[in-house]
């Protein structure tokens, strides 16, 4: 067996080329495999010749091949493709944070920590004293606006 024969390393390629799919999944690697089978054919038959014709086929059909099948091997095989939220002022919203420099009265800006850093906060027009737990409402440029965290007797006062 003579391992200099065109047809025969085209063949090697692809074939090593789709066990790499198993490796390397995602559809694409095997598809560029079934390109190198599709040349090694024609080289067969005598369809193509040479170096040249072999790469300028092998381009051809691995083109092909990838805009013909990519969608079906995209169902077979899946991939990792998730979407994530793209917008940060949704991932903040209702969180909780804690006081550290005293927000207000009015439109007085204090400091809060939020995830680690700290943060201009804004509160509701009401003075929210350092070291109470606060909940973002959104954000107003780079300031966080908050309000505070009501415990149920402050919030739903008992009827007399």
């Amino acid at each position: 067996m003579e391992f200099s024969n065109p047809i025969l390393i085209w063949a090697c390629i692809g074939i090593i080329l789709m066990l790499a799919e198993i490796i390397l999944p995602g559809g694409i690697v095997i598809l560029l495999g079934a390109a190198c089978l599709v040349v090694a054919g024609a080289l067969t038959i005598g369809l193509v010749e040479g170096i040249v014709q072999s790469l300028t086929l092998w381009f051809i059909a691995s083109m092909v091949l990838l805009l013909a099948f990519r969608q079906v091997t995209q169902k077979l095989v899946g991939g990792d493709a998730h979407v994530d939220n793209t917008d940060e002022e949704l991932d903040i919203y209702n969180q909780l944070a804690t006081v550290k420099q005293t927000i207000g009265p009015a439109q007085e800006l204090g400091r809060i920590e939020f995830q680690g850093c700290e943060w201009p906060a804004l509160g509701d027009g009401s003075e929210i004293v350092a070291g109470s737990q606060v909940r973002i409402i959104c954000r107003d440029n780079i300031a966080l606006v908050v309000e505070p965290i009501l415990a149920d007797s402050e919030r739903f006062p008992e009827q007399k």
